[in-house]
């Protein structure tokens, strides 16, 4: 079972870990604008830059969000979706404050899919049953080419090294 930290504790995290050379399970999320549903992971012929989040309602969350919006509209032939357990309203009144237009903010609130899908469900402790801080990239064909797990889930994650992850995908 896979960890990560909260403010130096370790904390379990749920569901089936995938990793890099995994094909990406397909599942489906909420899109807080209209709460259509969007798929995300599996053959999608796009790459796919998948920023999964605690909340949108914290300062480092909003801060990521913000940062890969920015990034997101300089990625030619990526699709950036950034997730979390938020409720679609609250990310879309987010969204609108925030200006983030680049790329779509999703819920895995219904069913919790995306997070037992890939490994990054709080099993423990405060945080229990929202997403740990992490990010794939998965190419056209579906697999996970690039995986960070933000090992200290309070800590903003490596921007660069997802950025070229998602860059050398779409290039192919």
């Amino acid at each position: 079972m896979a960890t990560t930290k909260l403010k130096g504790n370790e904390v379990k995290l749920a569901g089936n870990e995938v990793n890099v050379g995994d094909k990406a399970p397909e599942v489906t999320v909420v899109n807080s604008e209209g709460l259509a549903d969007k798929k995300v992971g599996g053959a999608q012929g796009k790459v796919q830059l998948l920023v999964v989040v605690p909340s949108l309602d914290t300062p480092v969350c909003a801060a990521e969000t913000r940062k890969f919006n920015e990034k997101a509209a300089q990625l030619e032939g990526v699709d950036t979706t950034v997730i979390s357990m938020d409720l679609p309203f609250a990310a879309g009144r987010f969204c609108s404050a925030e200006g983030i237009e680049n790329l779509t903010v999703a819920s895995d609130f219904r069913n919790k899919d995306f997070a037992n899908a890939y490994g990054v469900l709080i099993a423990e402790g405060p945080l229990a049953g929202v997403t740990a801080r992490a990010i794939f990239v998965v190419d056209k064909d579906g697999t996970i080419v690039y995986k960070q797990l933000v090992p200290e889930i309070t800590e903003e994650p490596n921007y660069e090294e997802a950025l070229e992850a998602a860059k050398a995908a779409a290039s192919k």
